[in-house]
């Protein structure tokens, strides 16, 4: 199945100009240094065609880890010719149980150095493994005051004339850099001499296969990494701001009161 999926890619798709984001750790929408302070660093976006992209795949370039993780619902938007082969009406069920349509349906393509820091989305979200594998670590939001978090200032990564990839600050209009809440800790590799707090959250880990479908709740945190090439699909259906959002509201002021 991989096989015919990366065939159908490169056979099909070959000359197709596509957005992907490039960043030297293989954490696009993570953190990093930049002279000695810890930013929430965002990617560079590069366009490219398919058969380039899939080269870059196989031809690993050290610093420069390749992604297909643009979130514009980009399989509908960017991906019409792969959009065709996708049965939408088979994810009747989740319409029904969410009384909407998905407001964003996204693709997923990259290797195992493409990592998802830990975060949680104000979405729904269906996901779908179509090859390879992807490896979640989950957290529901009742464990929030588990989960270390902090504003973190905002940057890009820029390529150099060197080609060399660096973090340039985001800032506002006075000229002060742009600030975002975070998840402080990998959950890879917690640090809990600063964040003894994470030793004490409920972790779930779980593999999806091929073919395999996770509803993942909204305002649950998770983290993903994925196997060499591998591709996937989610659909991100609206949270409604219900009893469970006040509730997660009244959990976030207690666990931020006094600070």
């Amino acid at each position: 199945m991989e096989f015919e999926i990366l065939s159908f890619c490169r056979e099909t798709l070959p000359g197709k100009e596509v957005t992907v984001a490039i960043t030297p750790n293989g954490y696009a929408d993570g953190l990093a240094f930049h002279e000695e302070e810890e930013y929430f660093v965002l990617p560079l976006e590069e366009s490219m065609c398919m058969e380039e992209f899939l080269d870059a795949l196989d031809h690993k370039t050290p610093d420069a880890v390749p992604y297909i993780q643009r979130q514009n619902s980009n399989l509908t938007e960017d991906f019409e010719e792969l959009w065709m082969d996708v049965n939408e009406g088979s994810l009747d069920f989740a319409s029904e149980a969410f009384n909407k349509k998905p407001d964003a349906i996204n693709f997923w393509m990259g290797d195992e150095r493409a990592i998802t820091s830990m975060h949680k989305d104000p979405y729904e979200n269906i996901y779908c493994v179509i090859s390879g594998y992807k490896d979640f670590i989950l957290i529901p939001p009742i464990d929030l005051h588990n989960v270390p978090r902090r504003h973190y200032p905002m940057g890009i990564y820029m390529q150099e004339n060197d080609d060399k990839i660096v973090i340039e600050p985001i800032l506002d209009e006075i000229g002060k850099p742009r600030l975002i809440e975070w998840v402080s800790v990998d959950p890879l590799v917690p640090d809990l001499e600063r964040f003894p707090c994470y030793a004490d959250a409920t972790t779930y880990e779980i593999r999806l296969n091929a073919g395999d479908l996770l509803y993942l709740p909204s305002l649950w945190y998770h983290h993903v990494r994925q196997s060499h090439k591998c591709i996937a699909v989610n659909f991100w259906y609206d949270m409604d701001y219900d009893a469970r959002y006040c509730f997660y509201k009244m959990m976030e002021k207690l666990c931020n009161y006094g600070q």
